[in-house]
């Protein structure tokens, strides 16, 4: 079996959720989802389990975090091209996400973050290595 990455969140919502992480590319399986959690699928080897507060706790031996006004974690995706980190955080924003800091462009890598309902924040960059300052 391929090493795979598994992000598991605990959001309020999990059906309102679905939608948002459709909106911004990720598809559902359907085998790994039931009523109190979603797969999301981003790519091959990589997983976003969406779950209830009620179901999260079950895995967790730490109180739930209050994502919407603490930061636990920041997750990045990286894309093909800047327009299409453009694309995915437009339809992020158009589903009811929150982009909560500005576009930031480093000369190599440009990137956008999009924030679900329940204060998780994605970075979606995209990065040309060419691009990248040579050691001083």
């Amino acid at each position: 079996m391929k090493s795979q990455v598994f992000i598991n969140l605990a959001v309020k919502d999990v059906n309102r959720s679905l939608a948002f992480y459709n909106q911004l590319g990720f598809t559902n399986n359907p085998t790994f989802s039931d009523d109190t959690t979603k797969c999301m699928i981003w790519s091959e080897n990589v997983f976003v389990m969406i779950m209830t507060h009620e179901k999260f706790a079950g895995f967790a031996n730490k109180p739930v975090a209050d994502t919407k006004n603490f930061a636990a974690a920041l997750f990045a995706l990286s894309v093909e091209s800047l327009d299409k980190v453009n694309e995915i955080v437009d339809k992020g924003v158009a589903a009811g996400g929150t982009e909560p800091v500005p576009f930031v462009d480093y000369g190599f890598m440009q990137k956008r973050d999009i924030e679900d309902f329940d204060g998780h924040t994605w970075e979606i960059f995209y990065m040309d290595m060419s691009k990248f300052p040579a050691a001083q």
